[in-house]
């Protein structure tokens, strides 16, 4: 078995050696004609592991190259092997060129290309997408952070230097790649030679290498802070920052552009012979990352892009800046008033109070303003508001939190900046070179198409999302409100239960008094008009609390009957949403139009590698012009449906917007009302519960006050007994009399008697009723408590 393996591995390397478009190493062989990428000193080409099959990146270098000095020449060799990151390129041999031509460089192939291909793409002619770019940000910050780390200096940093590796996941990490010009260097180490490509090149290193100027400077490892700014400048944009009249061959202006911009700018372009310099301090709005990263990337940027020596940062400062950036919470908001999707980017330790700061600084709404809803409820009751935004339940494009103004109820659809969307068109006659380059013009405008079907499309679902969200928080408002009232009118009822027994007691009270005669109700007289100033004092206060009710009770009702049962919003609005369905559809239509446009494209492309093309390759070359156009068309018409779709639901919501509204200030008025009710009540309740305290106080004083007097009358009648029988004279000549006086007597001494005894009996049993009705009330307080909560919280 084993020779038979070493026989078929000698016949494939005869083979190979057989075969010019073939080279190999020990391990590795690799195509020729697969080129990945070419620089000055060699070449890139695709090969496999000649026993696994794993396909592997092969670097080659030319006799260029190899006229540098030997030290040079291993210094990437020696580079490589120091390094070891996820976002730079494995290494995985260096290997001798079979047939005698030097060292090669193994490494993990990256299928995705590299990231200048990636921006030379039609689609990514505006720089790339947020999420793409915030991964560029990061590998692009921890390759680097693991230079530094090692003491090493890039000095070639680029797009083209940026590969895109695809793991077996699907997950994508940029890897920095290509350290020919890499070097030991220590933060306070300083060099001469000159690397990099000139677009990229510090202004200081661009003096020397490009315009050949003898200037005696050097350079330390902060020029590349200088690269990593142009090259996030161009990822976010699609462009260069620094852009002269006719490009590289207006070098002198290249250099004034970069040398004489005032701190904080970010870019400046010559759009004119000799024309005047553009400066921007901002990102152009036409790239597509959002408002809230824009404001900080810019700083970033303008850090990076620093060419005066007191204020270019340093790597410490880089990678803090990018660590506070990536350790942001996003949050994303959707702006019902503008039809605007935000995208907020909160510190860790915010709290809502720094979310709301946030979105006025985008919105220019007051805080105080803000309606903000969440997952069908009000954001504050999600999130607490001295909860850090780490914490915050997680948003996405289509799942935002959504915001209406409290005031406005206008609603104005607000778009973004975009590039224009004007297709070119193809010159009559067949040209392949300039067809090649109208055709990725169109492609690059049918990707700009896309991208606005696509945000429109967005746009509409989440109107509908935001209204849907509003109907479910206000039905839930009015269904807690009218279960909140049913409590209310509960205890009220209850509270005015206990006043009436008061009130009822207190006539009987009144009654059995006057039953101890007229020099009782003398000696008890401001007793009992003290009694009766407790009760009447409080007669109108129950008054106006069954008055409160009353006025609140009829119209939560009629609210709740007109939007909860009678589903007043919702009907509305699904009576004028009828295209959302059509528009949803749209973006996958918008994608088939634009993948079909780029297969035109690339028959264009590979015409123009042929450069003369047949008679029949002519033909089909008119046809796949044709097609573009017709695609271009169809985009159009698809753009121009979904535009009107989205400018027909903007005004229904408008109208919808202003019903809304008026139902949930309605909603907020009861809610005031019947909290005012609830202060009201409890105010009551507790001076009724301290009008009782003193009327049983008084009533007590009363009840002693009749005993005392009974003593008093008992007393005086045994005295006038005892008196009555020492005389015995007068008992005898009185004696009819005096019959007839202790009759008279004893029926007045039992009358008072029973009195007495019917008062305390009452008094015993009003005592109880009362202490039972105040333990029911407070039960149902607690009960009231439990099952509304969210009445508490008010």
């Amino acid at each position: 078995m084993t020779s038979k393996k070493s026989s078929d591995a000698s016949k494939r390397e005869v083979s190979v050696s057989g075969m010019s478009f073939l080279r190999g190493s020990a391990n590795y062989v690799w195509c020729t004609t697969s080129v990945l990428g070419k620089g000055a000193t060699g070449a890139v080409f695709q090969g496999v592991n000649r026993h696994t099959g794993e396909p592997v990146a092969v670097k080659t270098f030319n006799q260029l190259s190899h006229m540098r000095p030997h030290e040079v020449q291993m210094r990437e060799f020696e580079v490589l092997k120091k390094v070891n990151h996820d976002s730079i390129v494995k290494l995985l041999a260096i290997e001798e060129d079979q047939e005698g031509r030097g060292k090669v460089i193994v490494m993990e192939l990256c299928t995705g290309g590299s990231l200048f291909n990636i921006l030379d793409d039609p689609e990514n002619s505006h720089g790339l997408e947020e999420g793409e770019f915030i991964l560029v940000l990061s590998h692009l910050a921890a390759g680097m952070k693991h230079l530094r780390d090692n003491n090493l200096v890039h000095r070639d940093l680029k797009p083209g230097n940026i590969m895109k590796f695809i793991d077996v996941d699907g997950s994508t990490i940029y890897k920095l790649t290509d350290f020919g010009a890499a070097r030991e260097l220590q933060d306070d180490q300083q060099f001469m030679s000159l690397y990099g490509t000139e677009e990229y090149l510090h202004p200081d290193m661009y003096e020397r290498a490009v315009l050949r100027k003898p200037v005696g400077k050097t350079f330390g490892a902060r020029v590349d802070l200088w690269s990593i700014g142009v090259t996030l400048y161009h990822v976010a944009t699609g462009q260069l920052p620094f852009r002269p009249y006719g490009g590289r061959r207006n070098k002198e202006t290249m250099y004034h552009i970069t040398t004489e911009k005032a701190p904080g700018v970010i870019s400046g372009v010559q759009t004119s012979e000799n024309g005047p310099i553009e400066w921007c301090t901002d990102l152009p709005e036409t790239c597509q990352l959002s408002l809230g990263l824009r404001k900080l990337v810019t700083p970033l940027l303008a850090g990076l892009l620093e060419v005066d020596p007191q204020r270019m940062w340093n790597f410490e400062r880089f990678f803090q800046e990018v660590t506070m950036i990536l350790g942001r919470k996003v949050a994303h908001v959707f702006l019902v008033n503008k039809v605007q999707p935000l995208t907020i980017y909160m510190d860790p330790e915010h709290r809502y109070e720094e979310l709301q700061y946030l979105i006025c600084e985008q919105t220019d709404m007051n805080p105080d303003n803000q309606l903000l809803l969440y997952d069908s409820k009000h954001l504050n009751d999600v999130v607490a508001l001295d909860q850090p935004a780490s914490s915050y339940p997680s948003t996405s494009p289509r799942t935002p939190i959504v915001l209406f103004s409290k005031q406005d109820d206008d609603v104005t659809l607000t778009l973004p900046e975009s590039p224009a969307v004007k297709f070119g068109s193809f010159p009559a006659l067949v040209s392949v070179e300039h067809d090649a380059a109208v055709g990725k013009s169109m492609c690059s405008v049918g990707h700009a198409v896309k991208r606005k079907i696509d945000y429109f499309s967005k746009c509409v679902h989440l109107i509908e999302y935001s209204v849907l969200m509003f109907i479910e928080v206000i039905v839930q408002e009015l269904t807690s409100l009218k279960n909140r009232m049913g409590h209310v009118q509960a205890l009220t009822s209850a509270v005015s239960d206990r006043f009436s027994q008061l009130v009822a007691n207190h006539r009987r009270f009144l009654m059995l008094t006057q039953m101890c005669g007229d020099n009782q109700e003398t000696f008890t007289q401001p007793l009992r008009e003290r009694l009766e100033d407790f009760v009447n004092n409080k007669v109108d206060s129950e008054k106006a609390v069954r008055e409160s009710l009353n006025a609140i009770v009829p119209v939560v009702s009629q609210l709740y009957e007109r939007v909860v049962s009678g589903a007043q919003l919702r009907r509305q609005w699904q009576q004028v949403r009828n295209d959302a369905a059509t528009v949803e559809r749209a973006p996958n239509k918008a994608s088939t139009y634009v993948n079909k446009m780029r297969e035109s494209w690339q028959h264009l492309l590979r015409d123009r590698a042929a450069r003369t093309l047949t008679f029949n390759d002519e033909q089909f070359h008119l046809l796949e012009k044709m097609k573009m156009k017709e695609t271009a068309k169809s985009l159009e018409t698809l753009l121009a449906s979904v535009t009107a779709t989205l400018h027909h639901t903007t005004d229904n919501l408008a109208d919808w917007c202003k019903v809304a509204k008026v139902q949930r200030v309605q909603t907020e008025i009861e809610k005031a009302d019947v909290e005012k009710h609830e202060v009201l009540l409890a105010s009551f309740q507790a001076t009724l519960g301290d009008t009782e305290d003193s009327y049983h106080h008084t009533l007590s004083e009363l009840l002693a006050a009749i005993k005392d007097r009974k003593l008093q009358d008992d007393a005086r009648l045994q005295t006038e007994i005892q008196e009555s029988g020492d005389d015995k004279t007068l008992k005898k000549s009185n004696e009819a009399k005096d019959n007839q006086k202790s009759k008279k007597e004893d029926i007045n001494k039992a009358k008072v008697k029973l009195s007495l005894q019917e008062m305390c009996e009452a008094q015993e049993e009003v005592m109880k009723l009362l202490e039972e009705n105040g333990t029911i009330i407070k039960r149902f307080q607690r009960l009231t408590a439990l099952t509304n909560p969210a009445a508490d919280g008010q």
